[in-house]
């Protein structure tokens, strides 16, 4: 007979030829269990995912609630469904104005072609100006946005009208002009290595997006739900994007995105077509009722304002030759080595010892360190010690 991982390899399609290949048994907090009983810390995730750790107690019971009551009912924005209203009105406090009407979905690349399908709505105009090194998901439209050639081009044609530009470049405020509909950025760049972007950038992208009547996008489907020390990295920034996308650590574990707007511009999408944009799953009520009890930990919680003074225990205790810097902001931290090679033999050892991370689509020189926010001081040691005795068994 024949065992679960041949059946995986077999049945289910495959997006590498080299998949990690865990067979995993549990989660719960912050590590995660193989079959074996083998316990690992997970220092990523889920890639941004599960911020408040793994399988919460509280999102595991409003799930279990939810599903007693109703799940799917109707397609997206129909009937009044109580975990969509609860979810956007308490969405929406943390948000300033104007952003204040939420559309929800299931998937971060659902919540970039929103975007970009009510920027050109609203404005009229058919150019977007995105950056190289960008990732905005998989499908056509947040495809055509991403800014990595090698990722794209065997999947061409793809939407016209998309320019690429360097992230923390200012030439690109005269591209910004009347035929832009919007400027679609990350507030830090995930798979480019978490690359954060310089003093003022942000807020110049923002000043010439309202000279000229371009829409800002900020894309935090990385960075949201408190990964960058507060709850979305704009409000660090003190920047307010005129739409802002979602997703990632937005459902404890579900899935659920969604993009925000103003009323003024989420309501072009409702006539000339009418039902401009639709979903059939979107909003999922048992998702919303996740990404609600999500959201209600992080508000009771203070692991958010824990967030810099353990990114900075991160930082001081990654200290060796081999390890050329430590970049990011928050718990979104890349420890960059020589190269690829190097960086997988460590990777591959460190999984070996019961701690996951990973390298990035577009920098496979550095390791991804972005844990759920309740890591503790005790677990960060450990973690940092697993590292360095990675690369020192591995030379």
């Amino acid at each position: 007979m024949a065992s679960t991982k041949e059946l995986f390899l077999q049945n289910l399609a495959q997006t590498t030829d080299f998949p990690l290949a865990l067979e995993i048994s549990s989660a719960k907090g912050n590590f995660i269990f193989d079959t074996s009983g083998k316990k690992y810390l997970d220092l990523i995730s889920g890639i941004s995912v599960s911020n408040i750790g793994h399988c919460h107690p509280k999102v595991v019971e409003a799930i279990a609630e939810q599903s007693k009551k109703y799940m799917h009912l109707m397609v997206y924005g129909e009937y009044i469904q109580t975990p969509q209203v609860e979810l956007s009105t308490r969405l929406l406090k943390h948000l300033e104005d104007p952003l204040n009407s939420v559309y929800l979905l299931n998937s971060g690349s659902e919540a970039i072609e929103g975007a970009l399908k009510v920027a050109k709505r609203f404005t009229g105009r058919p150019i977007i100006i995105a950056f190289t090194d960008a990732y905005h998901g998989s499908s056509h439209g947040a495809l055509s946005a991403m800014g990595n050639e090698e990722f794209k081009t065997n999947f061409r044609p793809l939407l016209p009208g998309f320019t690429h530009w360097d992230f923390n470049d200012l030439s690109v405020l005269e591209a910004i002009d009347q035929r832009t509909a919007a400027v679609l950025i990350e507030p830090i760049q995930g798979e480019a290595g978490y690359l954060v972007p310089n003093p003022g950038y942000l807020l110049a992208l923002r000043d010439r997006c309202t000279e000229v009547g371009a829409l800002l996008i900020f894309d935090e489907i990385q960075t949201g739900f408190g990964r960058t020390g507060t709850l979305f990295a704009h409000q660090r920034e003190n920047v307010i994007p005129d739409i802002i996308t979602l997703a990632k650590g937005m459902g404890g574990g579900m899935p659920i995105g969604a993009f925000v707007t103003s009323k003024e511009i989420m309501d072009s999408l409702k006539e000339n077509p009418i039902l401009g944009h639709i979903t059939t799953f979107g909003g999922h009520p048992v998702s919303c009722a996740a990404a609600l009890a999500n959201l209600e930990v992080l508000e009771s919680e203070n692991w958010i304002e824990q967030v810099d003074s353990k990114s900075q225990l991160f930082i001081d205790l990654l200290v060796h030759p081999e390890i050329v810097s430590v970049k990011g902001r928050g718990f979104m931290l890349a420890v960059e080595m020589k190269s690829f090679d190097r960086l997988k033999t460590v990777i591959d050892r460190c999984i070996e010892k019961g701690l996951i991370t990973d390298w990035f689509l577009f920098n496979d020189y550095s390791m991804r360190i972005a844990p759920p926010l309740p890591i503790t001081e005790e677990e960060i040691r450990w973690a940092c010690a697993t590292i360095l005795e990675a690369i020192e068994e591995t030379k």
